[in-house]
């Protein structure tokens, strides 16, 4: 299904490189006489954002080097290569250079092109004079340039506007020889991906990069590399164990390539790697990768475009029923693909999953954009993206888009983290151990699987409002209120000092886990500080609010699990937050 969906997409993209091609960034352009002298070394690099990075096009692709060399230095492209294979250089230099003149004379042996007779003209003149490499760059002014880095080059023929390999002589040559001239024996089988009968099997997959975490060289999705791992009486027999053809498998290389190439279509969140596309050209294409990224305000905009959307029912490029395709990938292993995720959906359904994301986060009167990497740091040690579990990324992403509960282990990350960090404090906002991503998240895994057990419960149960809901009747939830409360009173009693700590930094762990053991030493304490407020009116309406809590309070449990903690820390939240109604500014006393 995942190599179908690809093969298509190459099929409609219209920015992938055709079969025997790669797209590839080029440095420079050394432009060439007829007769192989260079007349100059033409800079094509693109300016973005400030950077000079190489300007991609497309290159002749006739083996895995195009996108990774080998160590021997005897793998060269053809008509465009690296530095040290087109100029030569220390180490293996020589080797590379005789590769390259080698691989011009396999594939162009009688070719009489003037741009492929002026570059075998130029490399040979590399081979017969050790120090041209040195003259020709400091004729140029680039010495000190290229000695700090190994840029890739292409050839010119003065005069022309496209490159050699651009040339349709050239060209002509080249797929002539690609098509009709490789030695490879044949394999024909029947086609896994598209059903086709008898046609050539691959061989050899195209290697897929660059995914983080996996080797230099490229990774694989489908590899055999012990004989256990193949079919029986097919042990060695390359392209029969899992046959796919060879068209295919172009196909949908090429495809995965670019989409994780692409500027837009790829999303690199902690360890995984995600990438989307619709079965045809779609508004959905840009909308999704933009309101997962970490910038509030292009996220903002594009929440807006997607709530449009789901409104209407239509999308301003693309049908809300094109299907939506969404995969997440990894290299933990180095040399193969591993597909974390997969998921595929009607555009508009798409679109209303993800708007059930950001509503099931919001814990603010307006609606705040959280992208996930500022969701996951919020539950990592220290807020470090380092420290995000392995795989968590990618089961957040998987359940965002099927609409399902998030990973349990987000809320354990989540209440582990309320605790841990109890005394931690902020110079603006005070309490800090529940931020509001975190509160965000808490309320997310509640109200999901809240959602999810009402689809079968007699008796539904109600899901958790953004703001404080005083009429909820949860019981660890109103524990969490009640603690804020409490933690508020001190505050007051001892206002305009702002204390060093609260009741929060030395109970807020055994409040949440344990109620019974602390709750009628913090009631004993409650009272000693509403006596020391000197704003009556403050402190009769704090004893109201207080009693109003426990009214619903059945009794203060010996024991709270892991959901009824994060319900503690919600309530506890949302209590603070009502307190301070402008808590992001002062700590002064409320009349609430």
């Amino acid at each position: 299904m995942i190599l179908q969906a690809l093969n298509d997409y190459y099929k409609r993209a219209e920015n992938l490189a055709p079969e025997g091609w790669v797209r590839r960034g080029v440095d420079y352009l050394i432009v060439l006489d007829k007769q192989g002298n260079c007349t100059n070394v033409e800079c094509i690099q693109d300016q973005v954002k400030g950077k000079a990075i190489a300007h991609q096009m497309l290159v002749p692709h006739i083996g895995k080097q195009a996108l990774k060399h080998t160590n021997s230095g005897k793998d060269a492209n053809l008509l465009w290569d690296n530095g040290s294979f087109v100029l030569g250089g220390a180490g293996k230099g020589r080797t590379k250079v005789e590769s390259f003149v080698a691989t011009l004379d396999e594939w162009f042996p009688g070719t009489q092109d003037e741009g492929v007779s002026a570059i075998r003209s130029f490399t040979r003149l590399m081979l017969e004079r050790p120090g041209s490499r040195d003259e020709l760059l400091t004729r140029f002014n680039l010495k000190e340039l290229f000695d700090e880095r190994d840029f890739v080059f292409a050839f010119k023929l003065h005069g022309d506007v496209e490159p050699v390999h651009n040339r349709r002589a050239v060209r002509t040559a080249y797929e002539q020889k690609r098509t009709n001239g490789t030695s490879e024996r044949q394999v024909m089988g029947n086609c896994l991906v598209t059903g086709a009968e008898n046609v050539p099997l691959a061989l050899n997959e195209t290697v897929i990069k660059p995914i983080l975490g996996g080797q230099p060289a490229g990774v694989n999705i489908i590899s055999f590399n012990k004989r256990s791992f193949e079919s029986y009486g097919k042990a060695g027999r390359k392209g029969e164990n899992a046959p796919v053809s060879k068209e295919a498998s172009f196909g949908y290389t090429t495809a995965l390539n670019g989409l994780l190439t692409s500027d837009h279509q790829r999303l690199q969140i902690a360890d995984a790697t995600t990438v989307f596309w619709a079965s045809e050209q779609h508004e959905m294409e840009d909308l999704f990768g933009e309101i997962m990224v970490d910038d509030p305000e292009r996220g903002t905009k594009a929440l807006q475009a997607m709530l449009n959307a789901a409104r209407s029912g239509r999308f301003t490029i693309g049908e809300p029923t094109a299907t939506f395709h969404v995969l997440g990938v990894a290299a933990p292993a180095k040399a193969r693909v591993s597909i974390r995720f997969y998921q595929e959906a009607e555009s508009l359904a798409l679109a209303k999953r993800l708007l059930q994301h950001f509503e099931d986060l919001q814990v603010t009167e307006t609606p705040i954009h959280y992208s996930i990497s500022r969701l996951l740091r919020s539950i990592a040690v220290r807020g470090e993206k380092e420290n995000i579990p392995d795989g968590l990324a990618s089961d957040l992403v998987r359940c965002i888009v099927g609409d399902l509960p998030y990973p349990p282990v987000l809320l354990s990350a989540a209440v582990m983290r309320c605790r841990a960090e109890q005394s931690k404090r902020d110079k603006k906002r005070g309490s800090e151990n529940v931020p509001r991503e975190r509160a965000a998240l808490l309320k997310a895994c509640l109200n999901r699987t809240i959602r999810l057990n009402n689809q079968t419960a007699n008796e539904p149960q109600p899901e958790f409002t953004a703001m404080l809901d005083p009429n909820n009747p949860d019981n660890a939830y109103r524990l969490g209120r009640l603690f804020a409360a409490l933690e508020k009173t001190q505050e007051d009693a001892f206002w305009p000092t702002r204390l060093n700590a609260t009741i929060r930094d030395r109970y807020y762990g055994a409040a949440s886990s344990t109620p019974a053991t602390v709750f009628s030493t913090l009631l004993r304490m409650k009272n000693h500080h509403i006596s020391k407020m000197e704003n009556r009116g403050t402190a009769i309406n704090r004893e109201k609010l207080i009693g109003e809590i426990m009214d619903g309070l059945d009794k203060f449990p010996g024991h709270l699990p892991l959901p009824a903690q994060a319900r503690f820390a919600l309530g506890y939240y949302h209590q603070r937050q009502a307190l301070f109604p402008n808590s992001d500014k002062s700590n002064e006393p409320s009349n609430n």
